[in-house]
């Protein structure tokens, strides 16, 4: 049966309590070692990262960058109408709007 621990924070120096519940969670999503950090740590150390550029899935300076994308302005092949694509159009090949990529895509 589990019950409450009593760690010390590597940061700060302080006790804090690892409770049942807590364990039961770090079980459940298998984490093999108890928190190093208080809660106040955990959450200083989370929001020094995040001030840094990371977040959970990387770098956010990356997905920043991602949705700065520039698009380049040509005629689709198709229909004629005037489109935006995120590459530079070449003149030996076809370039297609949405729609016209859609419907291409599709037959095949």
């Amino acid at each position: 049966m589990l019950e409450d621990k009593l760690l010390t924070c590597k940061e700060c120096g302080r006790n804090f309590i690892f409770s049942v519940s807590e364990q039961e969670f770090y079980a459940e999503k298998g984490f093999e070692h108890a928190p190093s950090r208080c809660q106040e740590c955990r959450l200083a150390r989370k929001n020094k990262k995040s001030e840094a550029g990371f977040n959970k899935g990387g770098y956010s300076q990356f997905s920043a960058n991602r949705s700065i994308r520039e698009t380049y302005e040509a005629v689709c092949a198709e229909c004629g109408c005037t489109t935006e694509v995120p590459f530079k159009p070449k003149e030996d090949r076809p370039v297609y709007c949405r729609q016209c990529y859609i419907q291409k895509k599709q037959k095949y």
